[in-house]
């Protein structure tokens, strides 16, 4: 598995030189809101301030994308992901698709 460090969103890992070029990586993960969760966070927007259940869900939810883009990035035997970015869109009301994707890469020490 990928070391977290050998993630970034930088066109290079400083430090290192790419030798090889894997290609794109990507890890996609579909999550909605329970309705608990609706109801706490209404709860939450009604004092106003850090909504804590959201963003937990959001937090939990990026952090998932990520694990999966760097297990695929570690199956095609790369050891640094460059260029890693986030995406998110709604498929539909309260259901939001989190995309973590980049360049899955094989680097060396300089």
């Amino acid at each position: 598995m990928i070391d977290p460090t050998m993630v970034t969103t930088n066109i290079e890992l400083s430090g290192y030189r790419v030798i090889k070029n894997l290609g794109i990586v990507r890890g996609i993960t579909v999550r909605s809101r329970s309705l608990f969760g609706n109801i706490a966070g209404g709860f939450q927007t009604l004092f106003g301030g850090r909504i804590s259940i959201y963003q937990e869900l959001c937090e939990r939810t990026r952090e998932d994308a990520f694990q999966l883009m760097v297990q695929q990035a570690s199956d095609k035997g790369a050891n640094a992901v460059i260029s890693m970015r986030y995406d998110a869109n709604e498929v539909m009301g309260g259901v939001t698709e989190v995309l973590a994707y980049g360049t899955a890469v094989v680097v060396e020490k300089v």
